[in-house]
């Protein structure tokens, strides 16, 4: 049967090495790390709680090179949120954490760019709050570099600078929950198929950005990622 209309073109990133990761949906875990569940009001190990993004809001940027994203619609306040992705290779239901590693394809550098302002005005009425997380190039990422170059990446150094300036820092290894718990919490609700792109939540320091900021996020062992604001 054909189609009525034009058929989307689909989304894939960059495989640092060559060719390209094809992406079926985009999962992001909330407050994972405990300074910055703090600096957002929460604090200790609370169960992890999810949300998405559409797979058409990443902007694939090649390594070395500086991407762009537009400054969005309906906000004055868009913070910057660094983070570990997760790229899955095999999918399944109810996956148990020893056996998480064994489902990843590999890692890249992401940003969870977030319109705050649109998002607390939804929290305060008790609403979704995909207004302010699901917009057109809300997540910027990097080259994915396979689990076979790196190893399972459980610790490790991640920061985001603008202009120069350390805004973000922390460790892979302070996660409120790892990636492997992360896999297995997330399985319980959803079945993660090949293509499913995880974010694991960002350290502390989040803050605004303005037109004219660069942003360049790094993670020890992976592609750093730049990202202009027009």
């Amino acid at each position: 049967m054909s189609h009525v209309i034009t058929a989307p073109a689909p989304v894939a990133i960059p495989v640092a090495g060559g060719g390209t990761f094809p992406v079926r949906r985009i999962y992001c875990v909330g407050r994972n790390y405990a300074e910055h569940a703090q600096e957002m009001g929460h604090s200790g190990r609370e169960p992890p709680f999810f949300f998405m993004k559409p797979a058409d809001t990443l902007v694939p940027v090649a390594d070395g090179e500086t991407g762009a994203i537009d400054y969005p619609t309906l906000t004055a306040n868009l913070h910057h949120e660094i983070e570990l992705v997760v790229a899955i290779g095999t999918g399944g239901r109810d996956i148990a954490a020893a056996d998480a590693a064994r489902h990843i394809w590999g890692y890249a550098v992401g940003l969870d760019m977030t319109r705050r302002d649109l998002q607390n005005d939804m929290k305060k009425q008790g609403r979704p709050w995909e207004i302010g997380k699901a917009f057109e190039q809300g997540a910027p990422i990097g080259p994915l570099v396979a689990k076979a170059q790196t190893g399972e990446l459980l610790q490790g150094a991640i920061t985001l600078h603008v202009n120069g300036t350390l805004k973000q820092k922390g460790d892979l290894a302070d996660l409120i929950w790892n990636v492997n718990e992360t896999i297995e919490q997330l399985s319980k609700a959803w079945v993660l198929q090949p293509g499913d792109l995880i974010y694991t939540g960002t350290p502390a320091g989040v803050a605004a950005v303005v037109r004219g900021d660069v942003m360049e996020g790094a993670i020890a062992g992976l592609p750093s990622l730049k990202v202009a604001v027009k």
